[in-house]
C-alpha cells in the first residue's frame, strides 16, 4: 500500500507526463486539502508562451478558485520537482502549510538547493517541506525529457 506522500506524488507524476505532448518540462502539481486533490495541473509555459507558466502558479490558481480564499493555509502541495523563486514566493503568499516536492533542483531550487525561499525566517510564513518523495521516478522522467529534447536539437543541426 501507498504512502499519502507516495499517493499524491503519483498524482503528481500523472500531470508531468501530461505537459510532454506540448514539449513542456514535465512538471506536475496537486494541492491536496483534507486528504482530496482539489487542483491539478502541469508545466505549460511552451504550450502558453508564458514563462509563469509553471505547474505550480496554476495549481496555486486552480485551488484557491476552488476554495473561495487567497489561503491555502490547510494544503499541501505536492510537485515533481524542487519549486523555483517565483513559485516558492508564491507558496509564501499562498501560505500554503506543506510542500512535498520529488527531485531536487541543483539549479534554480528554492526548497533549499540553491536558496531556500519556503523557510526564510525574514518572511511572514514559513513552509514544512519535504523533498526526495519518488525521487528516482521524477528524475528519469526530466532526465529522459531532456535527452530527447537534445536528440531533437541534434538532428535540427545535423
Amino acid at each position: 500500500m501507498l504512502n499519502k506522500n507516495d499517493f499524491f506524488m503519483r498524482e503528481a507524476l500523472k500531470e508531468a507526463k501530461k505537459a510532454l505532448e506540448h514539449e513542456d518540462v514535465p512538471v506536475g502539481a496537486v494541492v491536496v486539502y483534507k486528504d482530496q486533490v482539489i487542483s491539478k495541473a502541469c508545466n505549460q509555459v511552451e504550450l502558453l508562451r508564458d514563462p509563469t507558466a509553471h505547474a505550480e502558479m496554476i495549481a496555486i490558481t486552480q485551488a484557491t478558485n476552488f476554495l473561495g480564499s487567497k489561503w491555502l493555509t490547510d494544503a499541501s502541495l505536492f510537485v515533481t520537482v524542487e519549486p523555483c523563486s517565483m513559485c516558492a514566493g508564491a507558496l509564501v503568499l499562498a501560505r500554503i502549510k506543506e510542500v512535498v516536492f520529488g527531485a531536487k533542483d541543483p539549479k534554480t531550487g528554492a526548497g533549499g538547493s540553491v536558496i531556500n525561499i519556503m523557510n526564510n525566517k525574514k518572511l511572514n510564513h514559513r513552509i514544512k517541506t519535504t523533498g526526495g518523495v519518488m525521487e528516482e521516478e521524477c528524475v528519469l522522467l526530466l532526465q529522459e525529457f531532456f535527452k530527447q529534447q537534445r536528440r531533437k536539437q541534434a538532428a535540427i543541426n545535423n
